[in-house]
């Protein structure tokens, strides 16, 4: 059996992200919960205008060594773009916490990893919630990159249209990576104001963060300040805590990761906390 476990771990680890994404199209607007035999779960949270298909490799290889894994689709996400439009960003914590809940129902321990605006989420509820066990940020805004330019002419920029289209540096942004694939690639502008607030939020919520933190950012990252991920670092009050940079790589990794060694570390980070 714990052959077996390992096969299937190497598989996960090795396997081409687009080849799965071939086979898997049917299961990307798709909350996954898989049940585990260690008696710890992990709750996953997917970003802004994505779905959680691109943490669904993390959370097979979690699974598969041991793991509940719970991801759930966020309001407004995983349908269309219109579906955004009258989502407030508490709407989306409240659907973290009643995940949680859900989860509270089947472990008694229990870790949160979020990518993107997910991490943002992931710093309020931990800050919030002191029985979690410990909890993974990746790729979070602690600011975005020119922020308050960019918060200003989204605000002016919606007096004249109510969407806006994505745009990708040509590097880190081609076509084939999973989450431009999975996301909607036009959003209403209020949305990205309300994901501006959630990031505010956060920021307040860090130094009330006392559990075990894993922080992972792309030094490439084009979303986010160069910085943010040392602010976040210095600012969480954890006594264990943790920050890893993934070289070459696009905002939102884990879902492109092809053969690193980033699912090991937070498999890990987890067992060892």
């Amino acid at each position: 059996m714990v052959n077996e476990l390992l096969k299937k771990a190497k598989s996960i680890l090795f396997a081409d992200p687009n080849l799965l994404y071939k086979e898997e199209r049917h299961l990307v607007n798709q909350s996954f919960y898989f049940e585990g035999t260690n008696g710890k779960a992990v709750l996953l949270v997917h970003g802004w205008t994505s779905t959680p298909y691109e943490l669904r490799r993390l959370g097979k290889y979690l699974n598969e060594n041991g793991y509940t894994v719970y991801a759930p689709q966020l309001k407004g996400h995983g349908t269309i773009p219109k579906d955004l439009e009258q989502v407030r960003w508490t709407d989306w914590l409240e659907d973290l916490e009643k995940s949680y809940a859900f989860l509270l129902q089947k472990e008694n321990r229990i870790y949160l990893a979020g990518t993107s605006i997910g991490a943002n989420l992931v710093a309020i509820l931990a800050a919030q919630k002191k029985d979690i066990a410990g909890i993974i940020l990746m790729a979070m805004p602690y600011r975005i990159k020119l922020e308050t330019p960019a918060l200003f002419f989204a605000k002016f920029l919606k007096i004249f249209k109510s969407y806006n289209k994505k745009r990708y540096p040509p590097t880190f942004g081609v076509s084939t990576t999973i989450t431009r694939l999975i996301s909607y690639q036009t959003y209403p502008i209020q949305s990205a104001i309300e994901a501006h607030g959630l990031i505010e939020k956060s920021r307040e919520a860090l130094t009330e963060i006392s559990q075990p933190c894993f922080i992972i950012q792309s030094a490439s990252d084009h979303v986010v300040q160069k910085n943010s991920l040392e602010l976040i670092y210095d600012k969480i009050n954890s006594s264990i805590k943790k920050k890893q940079y993934i070289s070459r790589a696009y905002h939102t990794f884990i879902s492109d990761i092809k053969n690193d060694r980033i699912f090991q570390d937070i498999l890990n980070f987890m067992e060892e906390n």
